[in-house]
């Protein structure tokens, strides 16, 4: 029997609930994407050292 605790069994469900997709996948070969979201616009850019940036 393998006993959680609250927060790792919250923590579990709501990773089923929520979407992903792979970066790769995302970015599609480019080193930057801008992203919208309302009226905001937010740039995600993969480094040199391939860390995922989201700047506004």
């Amino acid at each position: 029997m393998t006993l959680h605790s609250n927060s790792e069994a919250s923590r579990a469900k709501s990773d089923r609930d929520v979407s992903s997709i792979d970066s790769n996948q995302l970015m599609a070969g480019r080193r930057e994407l801008l992203i919208r979201h309302g009226a905001s616009t937010y740039r995600l850019r993969v480094t040199a050292s391939e860390k995922l940036i989201l700047t506004k």
